[in-house]
């Protein structure tokens, strides 16, 4: 099933989103994620994208043919906890399927530590590197309740304003369905 993606706006992306009972049974959910995801050309996306909040994202790199390493990250995260990022902050234009249309450059550390439950609820502590870890602290942000746009300055989100108003009216053009908070 494939899911409208939730807008800028929601109030489900703001909130902190709640464990997992271990041991749900989740491959329905998360084959409807993947979807969904990849009916969007993501390359990533959390529950509360979809209206669901709870701490559960996906990732699938495998789609950029630009980037060999992420030839075979394609995984689900459920109830993740970053342990600790480390090394030098890198700059790279991210965007959002909640905030289409909108790429800004965001900083972040480039090794990511932590610990998640894969689909099966195996346990698992990794540590990933560069778009790996960009693409999961991105992620992560969503099930805390931040956006990519938390890490602009005060002009860029000013400059940016009626450009998310639009978005959360719905007044945007996709290639997949929305949930916009304020369309009429």
């Amino acid at each position: 099933m494939i899911y409208p993606i939730v807008m800028y706006g929601d109030a489900v992306l703001r909130k902190r989103a709640a464990d997992i009972e271990k041991g749900t049974d989740l491959a329905q959910l998360i084959a409807d994620m993947f979807e969904t995801m990849h009916e969007a050309n993501g390359i990533g996306l959390a529950a509360p994208q979809i209206g669901k909040s709870i701490r559960l994202f996906i990732v699938d790199g495998t789609t950029l043919e630009d980037e060999p390493d992420l030839k075979d990250f394609k995984k689900a995260f459920i109830n993740p906890q970053i342990i600790d990022e480390q090394g030098e902050e890198w700059e790279f234009e991210e965007g959002c399927l909640s905030i289409p249309n909108i790429r800004e450059e965001v900083w972040r550390k480039e090794t990511v530590r932590i610990k998640y439950f894969d689909e099966n609820w195996n346990a698992f502590e990794e540590e990933f590197d560069g778009m790996k870890a960009r693409i999961i602290q991105h992620e992560y942000d969503h099930i805390e309740g931040k956006l990519f746009i938390d890490y602009l300055s005060p002009l860029k989100k000013r400059m940016l304003k009626g450009k998310l108003a639009n978005i959360s009216k719905g007044d945007v053009d996709t290639e997949y369905r929305i949930a916009a908070p304020l369309k009429k």
